[in-house]
């Protein structure tokens, strides 16, 4: 399929977008193995129709020593595809990230030998009209390298676990949530990325649906799909059931509430969601693989728990900037 993701092939979809607008996204999380602390980056392109392309880059810092995150966004004009994406000094490509905007520098490698995760079932819907939404992990596991600047705070990592992820559409489900969880206790080598939306279809909003995977010592058991899951969300926390073709999981996820990250994230129709995002959350998950014995994963804090909704969190603070 034209674009598809490979390790070598992965291409942008932006200069795709046409009339009609659109938006993408290329992530990198990364959590401190020794403490609850983590860097979150993200450089995204959003076009509304008719309109041209604006390159943002995004970062925060989770940091559960400090009273409040640390963040900053910035736009320019001129997104192009260099490496999978160049923000303005900034380029995100397949092994790494390098560049600067404003008072943020950042200068980070990643390597991992996971293969892709698609987290759609079905390739057709990587080309279909819905979801609207199209959700990929290039790399759903890697140790992470290098340093991160914001104003006088300098953060170096090295060989931190996390994730790079990709996603592109004509626009954010109604709802979100999605899930990344590394660092669990006597696995170092298991990991989950999980997504989860609901979808406005004309005046229907769609129950939950669920898609991803879980890894346990390298086999990959995939959850969700036709199942329905059972979520119980807030802004800070989430209680999770679900079932699917490899295996049920149950799930809870605690956020650190001065520590979660409230942006404003745009649709290309110009409409808003707010995006709680805690990159140092506390995940446990009972994974129940079919006609096989129950997995047990935990970590005090290497999760990340992010929700998308339209309304902005009861009792958090929304990062002042705008979008794009």
């Amino acid at each position: 399929m034209a674009g598809s993701a490979t390790r070598s092939g992965l291409t942008a979809r932006f200069p795709s977008f046409g009339a009609d607008g659109g938006y993408e996204s290329f992530y990198v999380r990364a959590v401190d193995p020794e403490r609850p602390r983590s860097v979150w980056l993200r450089h995204t392109v959003l076009q509304a129709p008719g309109g041209p392309p604006i390159g943002s880059s995004w970062l925060t810092i989770f940091d559960a020593d400090q009273p409040e995150v640390a963040a900053y966004k910035a736009s320019e004009s001129d997104p192009s595809t260099d490496g999978w994406m160049r923000v303005g000094d900034s380029v995100f490509g397949p092994s790494g990230v390098h560049g600067a905007a404003g008072p943020a520098e950042w200068d980070l490698d990643w390597h991992g030998s996971e293969p892709v995760l698609r987290h759609l079932p079905k390739s057709f819907m990587y080309v279909a009209p819905l979801p609207k939404t199209k959700l990929e992990s290039p790399h759903p596991a890697v140790a992470v390298s290098g340093r991160v600047t914001l104003g006088e705070r300098t953060v170096t990592l090295d060989g931190w676990p996390g994730m790079v992820g990709h996603n592109w559409g004509a626009q954010h489900a109604e709802r979100w949530i999605w899930l990344h969880g590394t660092l669990f206790e006597d696995r170092p080598d298991d990991w989950l990325d999980l997504a989860l939306g609901r979808v406005r279809v004309g005046p229907v909003l769609t129950p939950w649906v669920a898609n991803g995977v879980i890894s346990i010592r390298g086999e990959r058991l995939r959850v969700g799909g036709t199942a329905i899951p059972h979520v119980h969300e807030q802004p800070s926390a989430l209680d999770l059931r679900v079932g699917g073709p490899d295996a049920d999981v149950r799930l809870t996820v605690h956020g650190n509430r001065a520590q979660t990250a409230v942006w404003r994230y745009a649709d290309p129709d110009g409409h808003e969601h707010h995006v709680a995002n805690c990159s140092i959350a506390e995940l446990e998950a009972v994974v129940i693989p079919h006609g096989r014995t129950s997995q047990v994963l935990r970590t005090a804090h290497g999760a990340t728990y992010e929700l998308g909704a339209r309304e902005a969190p009861a009792g958090l603070p929304v990062l002042p900037f705008s979008d794009p």
